[in-house]
């Protein structure tokens, strides 16, 4: 009897020992995998926004881009890009889809009624392109013409509010081939992307230099989520404070001194 209960005894050591050898393995590999695995940033875009995204070959790029890249990396997050039409962005990042929309968005006080948004970036502005022989000049002759926009900007949204005509596209390449093809008299999109459109024209299209707004570009987030948001602030901060956010844009011939 008592050489089966020590029997019985040594049998529940190892038994117990080989369990606690299992559970100690077990925290090891989860607290490895907890290590070795970044939180996923998940993002919103349209690439049809040059210089800000745009597509080379199959692979999204711009401005933006490589903000949000350093904006993810100085919070030790890996960065996740969705190329979907701007206003499937917007809705992504409203409803939580997306945990932000980049996609050189302004941060517009109805916007704000329904998302967070983080601090301004990149100021910005609306402009008109033309072709080179069009007989408008100023904005003033814009009177009574057709304008081309991209659908769900603040471009289609000053033309509205002021009474244009107007013929809304998917992005702004399709609307500025429309001005080509002669289907409107004209195209309002953020400054910068209009020249860059422009300059790829060879020459068929000019930038006025008159400016229809003044706009500020920011990230765009669910509504309430202000944790993340005081985090990217955080980041957009630091990166602007490092030089990195202006070498950004040198990269991109967009001026330093508009973040």
């Amino acid at each position: 009897m008592k050489k089966n209960l020590l029997k019985i005894t040594a049998l529940m050591a190892a038994t117990v020992l080989a369990i606690s050898t299992l559970a100690s393995c077990g925290a090891k590999k989860e607290e490895a995998t907890e290590e070795g695995e970044k939180q996923v940033l998940t993002m919103a875009t349209n690439a049809e926004f040059p210089p800000f995204e745009y597509l080379e070959g199959e692979e999204i790029v711009g401005a933006d881009v490589e903000m949000a890249k350093a904006i993810a990396d100085y919070l030790g997050y890996e960065l996740e890009i969705t190329n979907i039409d701007f206003d499937a962005a917007l809705t992504g990042a409203a409803t939580g889809k997306y945990d932000v929309a980049v996609a050189g968005i302004t941060a517009t006080d109805e916007r704000k009624k329904n998302m967070n948004f983080s601090d301004n970036y990149y100021k910005a502005s609306q402009s008109i392109i033309v072709t080179a022989d069009s007989e408008i000049k100023v904005a003033a002759d814009l009177e009574g013409k057709t304008m081309g926009c991209q659908e769900g900007t603040t471009g289609e949204q000053f033309l509205l509010d002021n009474n244009y005509a107007i013929q809304s596209f998917k992005t702004a390449p399709e609307a500025v081939s429309a001005l080509k093809a002669g289907k409107v008299d004209a195209v309002v999109v953020d400054n910068a992307v209009a020249k860059a459109l422009s300059a790829k024209q060879e020459g068929a299209t000019v930038v006025l230099d008159e400016a229809l707004t003044e706009e500020a570009y920011a990230i765009a987030l669910q509504l309430g989520n202000d944790e993340l948001t005081t985090k990217i602030n955080e980041a957009l901060k630091a990166i602007t404070e490092d030089g990195t956010l202006g070498k950004i844009f040198e990269k991109y011939d967009l001026p330093v001194d508009a973040e």
